[in-house]
């Protein structure tokens, strides 16, 4: 599959990964490689696996619900982009 420069640096923002220029052109090279390579996956014949959720045979462990103190406000927010008025302020969604 082909990325494009642009494709790397929309990705970029939405990950909010800042990309030196002189690496766009190798990160571009790495994405393609790594969707090639997970492309292989259909070439497999793969109809008589049966689907799966996990690899492992795991079971839910639920835990007790309990009532317990919760993190600072100012905790919670200390790595938020754009904090406004103690909430995660987020961009508008929708039209």
């Amino acid at each position: 599959m082909a990325i494009t420069r642009e494709d790397v640096l929309h990705v970029a923002s939405l990950a909010r990964l800042e990309i030196p220029e002189g690496d766009v052109d190798a990160v571009r090279v790495q994405l393609g490689a790594i969707l090639d390579a997970v492309g292989k996956v259909s070439e497999l014949d793969l109809s008589d696996v049966e689907p799966m959720t996990h690899p492992l045979d795991l079971a839910n462990e639920w835990a007790e619900d309990e009532p317990r103190p919760s993190w600072p406000q100012e905790e919670a927010l200390l790595n938020a982009p754009d904090p406004s008025d103690g909430s995660f302020r987020v961009p508008a969604v929708g039209g």
